[in-house]
């Protein structure tokens, strides 16, 4: 599942790569959301492509919330619903869930990042289990337009989720354990995947279809990415690293 994100470019500079501008409220006009290790647990503030304002990025906080309740108790509500954290959505369940089904037809949106990271589970003979995590980006080193769907609470924030589906065949071997993929939309269906006039199948479809993973690449980082007592918001932090235990074949 996708519990961390690596976001360090300049607002400015999705601002040219996607043709939007940023919206926001007065006393945010500097806002600059990067991270080199954004941990969705923390529930930080990204920036989004909302399908209410396509031409816009704005911030929105990761973890969906239903907009009955107050952004501002995040950390309350988050503490009695632990399901994920409000991080993902599974994509098979986008239309029926209470909370996504409400989300899906007019609060779509396209979550921005440099990458992303996924842990690959280690079951050794004697020990106990422990996971390695991946750092996945663009080979060409375009932004990562990952599907998300989002709400508004009652005091006025968004708060959003990213869709997941089943592992494809690099995922699958890497994430071998819960062989999840987060949903990725393909730079030529960002618009397509903001359009209004969706229904269930476009949706489905533009999900079934999603971003070839041959256009990534992914290769082990350091465990201290994982480590409570360890800042691993640096930029090294997705420095390569070799592990013996590893027998990734898709490389």
């Amino acid at each position: 599942m996708c519990y961390g994100t690596r976001v360090v470019r300049e607002a400015e500079e999705l601002e040219a790569f996607y043709n939007v501008t940023k919206l926001l409220g007065e006393d945010q006009l500097e806002l600059e959301l990067k991270y080199y290790h954004a941990n969705g647990w923390s529930h930080p503030l990204m920036w989004v492509i909302p399908q209410e304002e396509p031409g816009r990025i704005t911030p929105a906080m990761w973890g969906i919330m239903p907009s009955k309740n107050n952004g501002a108790d995040y950390k309350e509500y988050f503490k009695n619903y632990k399901t994920f954290g409000g991080l993902n959505a599974k994509s098979e369940k986008l239309f029926d869930h209470f909370l996504y089904r409400y989300s899906w037809e007019h609060k779509r949106c396209i979550v921005p990042v440099d990458g992303f990271f996924e842990p690959h589970r280690i079951k050794p003979e004697k020990g106990k289990p422990y996971s390695i995590p991946f750092y996945f980006k663009k080979k060409n080193n375009d932004p990562i337009n990952l599907a998300g769907i989002y709400t508004t609470t009652k005091d006025g924030w968004n708060t959003f989720a990213v869709l997941t589906k089943d592992a494809t065949p690099m995922f699958e071997e890497i994430h071998n354990e819960k062989k999840r993929r987060p949903v990725i939309i393909a730079d030529e269906d960002v618009d397509s995947w903001l359009h209004n006039d969706n229904d269930e199948d476009d949706v489905q479809q533009i999900i079934d279809d999603d971003m070839w993973e041959g256009e990534l690449e992914a290769y082990p980082i350091t465990r201290e990415l994982y480590s409570r007592s360890v800042d691993s918001n640096r930029d090294e932090i997705i420095d390569k690293i070799g592990y013996d235990e590893l027998s990734i074949t898709w490389e």
